[in-house]
């Protein structure tokens, strides 16, 4: 099944309307990142909530009056005016998501089996416990990792390569997260656990398996019905014509097809509704939010930044 998925063509997505200077009003707030700083926007006006940098990951609380977000590698929330904010772990995290009763946040972590691992804590604080992989749930926390100032990633693929950003399904079943047991058969997969069983269902995989091609999926977001989910993705295919550079891939759980959306280079994927999302594009030789039709694929810019959470 693995070896099918990572051959499997991308579908081309149709070519994105052009882009209009006027910033719209927006479903709901949306947070972001631009130059290690968090804001938030619902249009034309903006609000910085941090200072200093090295903010990261942003995601909204169910209920909108708090963000779950990552700083110096960790785990961290704060109110959605940008006060109170709060350290939740000292085990290094990435890419958190919050259940849908706002009850705990689920975060990636090094596992017990020495790869990536998915955990979760509750969203006021207090004991960390593992969701995936499912053989780590009776086994001891492994020692915390150290962070290190590592190197910066060169370039775009490299950093999101390794971006271990997990989703939390709108239903509260699901976690959707990079990696999982696929990684014993494939390099690299996206992977679907059902919290209650740890079961996993891989959605995509690279490499591996008789494969000869290499690439990634992640950053997974899922349509607030849960009816699909969205990550980004790229491709080094066997031959150059199979290369797929990075682009957002949306599945249809129910009948696993998927779809293209947006165009060339877009990633970071966040639903508003089940009509657009909001994506992180290149404009004006730099990242910036777009608002996108996803009937129309139709991209309005918004503001400069990364890594969209919406509402």
């Amino acid at each position: 099944m693995l070896a099918a998925l990572a051959l499997a063509p991308v579908p081309p997505a149709p070519a994105p309307a052009p882009v209009s200077a006027a910033v719209p009003a927006l479903p709901g707030p949306v947070a972001y990142v631009r130059d290690g700083d968090v804001y938030t926007s619902r249009g034309a006006i903006e609000k910085r909530l941090t200072t200093g940098g090295g903010h990261a990951r942003p995601r909204w609380s169910p209920e909108g009056r708090r963000l779950a977000y990552l700083t110096g590698g960790r785990l961290w929330t704060m109110q959605a005016d940008g006060t109170g904010a709060r350290r939740l772990t000292t085990r290094a995290a990435a890419g958190p998501s919050w259940s849908p009763d706002g009850k705990w946040i689920a975060f990636a972590s090094l596992s017990c089996s020495g790869g990536p691992g998915v955990y979760r804590i509750p969203s006021a604080g207090g004991k960390v416990e593992v969701l995936f992989p499912n053989d780590c749930r009776h086994e001891p926390l492994p020692a915390e990792p150290a962070i290190t100032g590592r190197r910066s990633p060169a370039t775009l693929d490299e950093r999101l390569r390794t971006d271990d950003a997990v989703a939390w399904s709108p239903d509260g079943r699901r976690v959707a997260f990079r990696g999982g047991d696929c990684e014993s058969i494939v390099d690299d997969c996206l992977t679907i656990g059902t919290i209650a069983d740890g079961t996993e269902q891989p959605v995509a995989g690279y490499g591996g398996g008789g494969t000869q091609n290499s690439g990634f999926a992640v950053v997974p977001a899922w349509r607030p019905d849960g009816a699909k989910l969205a990550w980004t993705a790229a491709q080094i295919g066997e031959t150059p014509a199979s290369n797929e550079p990075i682009h957002v891939v949306e599945y249809d759980v129910a009948s696993r097809t998927k779809r293209t959306l947006g165009t060339a280079l877009d990633r970071e994927l966040s639903y508003a509704g089940t009509g657009k999302a909001v994506v992180t594009g290149r404009y004006r030789n730099g990242s910036w939010l777009f608002l996108l039709d996803l009937a129309t694929n139709t991209r309005t810019p918004l503001h400069p930044g990364s890594q969209p959470t919406s509402r």
